[in-house]
């Protein structure tokens, strides 16, 4: 007997990424490979499980994978799932906790569900959670930033505000530290795409933090370049302070 389809969204959205995660921390303990060839190996079988979950309980819908062929019939449909099997290769690869898998829906351009697995943690967030209770601010700002390729703008709009800089791994990650309480401001410019941030972003906007493009825009997905180089997820209360010290800057 197979087990069930989610009757909505985020549910399969939460089934797919703890599933993914599941196979990739297996694979992992396999020790079959290393480095590249870990990470290689990884995208591909997490991808492949998420395409066969969703064409089989989405069929209808368009898909767009950072390790698929895009086809470009999804620019003319609402619905789109957007995923990253594997969103921080490098720290998945070296035995590191802070990796992550994304499944975002994207309806009519924007972030409307998701679901981000970080296995390491043995959790997953989504659009289906109650918003969480935040903690007070503290003095400083904490500011969560890539551990490798900080960008310049964080290390900047950190000095603005009187910030502490946290280095951590992938995007969601990032992003599930805000809503956690864990930081407070996650910005990102240059070398990210939409299945970088929809899900994430879907999850912070449900929990009721604020996320943008660095210029205070919405964030809008199935474009047909899928390039979205940049993001600003914060506590509410922050939002326009940092979006001050971000023009300010720039």
């Amino acid at each position: 007997m197979t087990d069930p389809v989610p009757d909505n969204d985020a549910a399969l959205a939460v089934a797919i990424a703890h599933e993914a995660g599941v196979l990739l921390q297996a694979i992992r303990a396999e020790g079959r490979e290393t480095g590249k060839a870990l990470g290689d190996r990884g995208d591909r079988e997490a991808n492949m499980l998420i395409l066969a979950r969703l064409a089989a309980s989405r069929p209808d819908d368009f898909i767009l994978s950072e390790e698929s062929v895009d086809d470009r019939r999804r620019c003319a449909a609402t619905r789109v799932w957007i995923v990253d099997p594997l969103d921080g290769t490098r720290e998945y690869a070296g035995g590191l906790d802070d990796w992550a898998v994304h499944i975002g829906l994207a309806v009519g351009g924007r972030p409307a569900v998701g679901a981000v697995a970080v296995p390491g943690l043995a959790r997953t967030w989504s659009t289906a959670d109650l918003p969480p209770a935040f903690p007070p601010l503290p003095v400083r700002p904490r500011v969560v930033v890539s551990r490798t390729r900080c960008p310049d703008i964080a290390v900047r709009v950190g000095e603005a505000l009187g910030a502490d800089l946290i280095g951590m791994g992938s995007a969601g990650a990032k992003a599930m530290a805000v809503i956690d309480g864990r930081a407070d401001i996650y910005l990102h410019e240059g070398g990210q795409y939409e299945w970088d941030n929809c899900a994430p972003a879907a999850v912070a906007l449900a929990a009721g933090l604020h996320a943008s493009r660095i210029d205070g825009t919405p964030l809008v997905y199935n474009c047909h370049d899928p390039l979205l180089p940049d993001l600003l997820i914060c506590r509410p209360e922050l939002a326009d302070r940092t979006l001050a010290a971000i023009a300010a800057t720039r």
